[in-house]
C-alpha cells in the first residue's frame, strides 16, 4: 500500500467512527485531537484536573492535556493490567501481570511499587484519606498514599467481580459462592449470602462520616444494596423496598445517585429506576434507533451519573441523556481498543486499535468548575483526625512499649483494626506538650525521643486526616528535633490538599516568626519538596517559592543546599 492510500484508508477510518444521528440530536464532529501512542489503549482512560492517562499494551501509562499536549510516559518493564485509578493528588495506580502494585506521581514519576502476589482482579479502590484497596484473585490489600501495608486479608473463595467502593470507605466484594463481603477501611469484614451472583451490584448511598463495621464474623453488611441478576430480577438488600420490576434484558452496568439507579441492558437500552418508587422513570436507546438483523450486544460497561446527567461509555457505543431521560447525543465507535473516558470539560477520549487516542468535543460543560486541579474531595471521614484523648501521666516504660506495638504491627502489616486505637495514643503521645503545660510538675511531657518516635509512626500510618493535627503541632513544638521530625512526616505522609501544612511552614520561615534552627529549615526543604513531587503542579506554586526563599543566602550553607537539590529534583 502506498503512503497516500494508507493514508486515505487512516482517515476513512476516522471519519467513520461517528455513528448517524437522530434529527434533534447534537451532532458530533471530527476529533478534537489526536496523539499517537505507540501502542493499543487496554483499558478506559482515566480524566481528572484536566488530564487523562492512558494504560497501554506495551506496558506503558501515557498522560495528556485536555488539549491533546503530550506529559509524559511512563514504562512499567512489562505488561500492565488494563486498569488504572487516580488520587485526588493525581497518582495513578496501576498493576502488572506478574503481580506488582505501582504507584506513579501527577508528573509520571514512579513513587514505589509493591508486591501483591497476583495480578489485580480490577481497579483499584480509594478510600477516603488516601489509603487504597488492591484486590486479587483471593486476597485484599491496604496501602497508604506512600506506600505502606497497613492490613490484607486473604479469602477462601475466589473475587468473581470488580471490588466496588462501598459509600462508607471501604469496598465491596462478590465471591463466587454469592456472598458479598464488605470491608471497611481498617478491615474489618461483614458478609451477606445472595441467593445467586447477580450480573451487577450497586450500593447504595452511605453516611458521610466511617460507620463502625466491627462485630461478630458473618454479621451483615452495613451498606443497602441493589443486586441486579442475569435473568433481570431486582433484588434490594439493607433496607425496606417496593417489589421492583423485572429487567427487559440482561443488565451490564448500573451506578447510583440518591435515590436513582441508572443502568445500561446487554442490548442497548437505558434505564433510570427510581428506588423509592420501585419504578421505572423513562427508558432509552443508546443507538440511533436503526433495527439491525441481530442487535449489537453490549458486555462491558462504564455508567456515569452525575450532575450534568447520565452516561454509557462501551467499547462501541457511548451515549449522554439529560437526568430527564432526553438522549442528547451517541456515538457509534468503530475500532477502538476499550472503553472510553469522559471529562468534565465533555470531551470523550477513545483508545484505537490503530494505536491513536481520539478526544471528541461531545457538549458544553456544565459541571460546576472545580477550584484546582485535584479530583472530588473525599465523601467522608474515618475520624482519625480527632483531638487528644485523655491527660494522664505516661510513663516512659508505658510509652516505650506502646510504640513498640505500633511499630511491629507496621511492619508486619497488620495495623487494621487497632488503626484509629493507634493513632489516637501517638497523638496523645506527641501532644503531651501541649496537654501538660499548666501540670509539667505532676504530669510531665512525654520525653522529647519519644515524641520524635510516635511522630515518624503516625507518618508511616499516613492517613491524612492527620495532616491537620501535624501542622498544628508543628507550631507549638518547643523542641527543634521533635519540630524537624514533624515536617519530616508531613513529607513522608506525601498529600496537603488543602494547604495546610505549606501555610504552617510559611509561617516558619518569612517574619515575624521566624525559624532559625538549621536542622529545622532542612526538614522544611525535604517535606516542601516531597510535596511538590507527589502533587506535582498543585502544590508547586506554593511549594517552589518556599524553597526559593530557603535557598536564600541569609541561610546556612547546609539549608541552601537542600533547597536547591529539592528545586532540582522538581525538574
Amino acid at each position: 500500500m502506498t503512503p497516500e492510500c494508507r493514508a486515505s484508508w487512516i482517515w476513512g477510518w476516522v471519519f467513520c467512527i461517528v455513528g448517524a444521528l437522530p434529527l434533534g440530536a447534537e451532532t458530533l464532529g471530527n476529533p478534537l485531537w489526536k496523539q499517537a501512542l505507540g501502542g493499543s489503549v487496554i483499558g478506559p482512560p482515566s480524566v481528572q484536573g484536566g488530564s487523562v492517562v492512558a494504560v497501554c499494551d506495551g506496558g506503558n501509562l501515557k498522560a495528556y492535556t485536555g488539549n491533546g499536549r503530550f506529559l509524559w510516559n511512563y514504562y512499567a518493564r512489562g505488561r500492565l493490567r488494563p486498569f488504572v485509578t487516580r488520587s485526588r493528588e493525581g497518582t495513578s495506580y496501576i498493576g502488572r501481570t506478574t503481580g506488582a502494585l505501582i504507584a506513579v506521581s501527577r508528573t509520571g514519576r514512579e513513587l514505589w511499587r509493591a508486591k501483591l502476589g497476583a495480578p489485580l482482579i480490577g481497579p483499584v479502590v480509594k478510600g477516603w484519606d488516601g489509603r487504597i484497596f488492591a484486590a486479587t484473585e483471593k486476597k485484599v490489600s491496604c496501602y497508604t498514599a506512600a506506600g505502606t501495608l497497613l492490613w490484607y486479608t486473604s479469602l477462601d473463595e475466589a473475587i468473581v467481580m470488580a471490588p466496588l467502593a462501598d459509600t462508607q470507605g471501604g469496598l465491596l466484594l462478590v465471591l463466587a459462592t454469592a456472598e458479598v463481603l464488605q470491608i471497611d477501611g481498617f478491615g474489618n469484614t461483614r458478609s451477606r449470602l445472595l441467593p445467586r451472583v447477580p450480573a451487577v451490584l450497586v450500593p447504595l448511598g452511605g453516611p458521610l462520616r466511617y460507620r463502625d463495621s466491627s462485630g461478630a464474623a458473618g454479621s451483615e453488611i452495613t451498606v443497602p444494596l441493589l443486586a441486579l441478576y442475569p435473568n433481570g430480577e431486582i433484588h434490594g438488600y439493607g433496607g425496606d423496598y417496593p417489589p421492583f420490576p423485572l429487567l427487559p434484558d440482561v443488565p451490564v452496568a448500573a451506578v447510583s445517585r440518591e435515590d436513582r439507579v441508572a443502568l445500561i441492558l446487554k442490548h442497548g437500552q437505558v434505564l433510570l429506576l427510581s428506588v423509592t418508587l420501585g419504578e421505572f422513570l423513562w427508558t432509552g436507546a443508546s443507538t440511533s434507533g436503526e433495527a439491525p438483523e441481530e442487535p449489537e450486544e453490549i458486555r462491558e460497561a462504564l455508567m456515569i451519573y452525575d450532575e450534568r446527567g447520565i452516561y454509557m461509555l462501551s467499547q462501541s457505543l457511548a451515549a449522554g441523556f439529560s437526568p430527564e431521560g432526553q438522549r442528547r447525543w451517541f456515538i457509534r465507535i468503530i475500532g477502538a481498543s476499550a472503553i472510553p473516558g469522559i471529562s468534565d470539560e465533555g470531551l470523550l477520549y477513545s483508545g484505537g486499535n490503530d494505536w491513536v487516542l481520539y478526544a471528541y468535543p461531545l457538549e458544553p460543560p456544565s459541571r460546576s468548575p472545580q477550584q484546582t486541579l485535584y479530583g472530588s474531595p473525599p465523601e467522608g471521614t474515618y475520624g482519625l483526625g480527632g483531638s487528644i484523648r485523655r491527660s494522664i501521666p505516661l510513663s516512659e516504660a508505658g510509652v516505650r512499649k506502646g510504640l513498640a506495638l505500633i511499630s511491629l504491627a507496621l511492619t508486619e502489616g497488620r495495623v487494621g483494626k487497632g488503626e484509629p486505637e493507634f493513632t489516637a495514643y501517638l497523638m496523645e503521645v506527641i501532644g503531651s506538650v501541649r496537654s501538660n503545660l499548666k501540670s509539667s510538675v505532676l504530669h510531665p511531657p512525654v520525653d522529647f525521643r519519644q515524641r520524635s518516635e510516635a511522630v515518624r509512626l503516625l507518618a508511616r500510618l499516613g492517613s491524612a486526616e492527620s495532616i491537620p493535627f501535624l501542622a498544628a503541632q508543628f507550631s507549638r513544638e518547643p523542641e527543634p528535633l521533635v519540630q524537624a521530625v514533624i515536617a519530616e512526616a508531613i513529607g513522608h505522609i506525601g498529600m496537603d490538599p488543602e494547604g495546610l501544612a505549606l501555610k504552617t511552614f510559611s509561617r516558619g520561615i518569612f517574619p515575624p516568626a521566624h525559624i532559625t534552627d538549621e536542622q529545622t529549615l532542612m526538614a522544611i526543604a525535604g517535606a516542601v519538596g516531597a510535596l511538590c513531587r507527589f502533587s506535582g503542579p498543585l502544590l508547586s506554586q506554593t511549594g517552589i517559592p518556599l524553597l526559593i526563599a530557603l535557598a536564600g543566602y541569609e541561610n546556612p550553607p547546609l539549608v541552601r543546599k537542600q533547597a536547591l537539590q529539592q528545586i532540582a529534583a522538581l525538574q
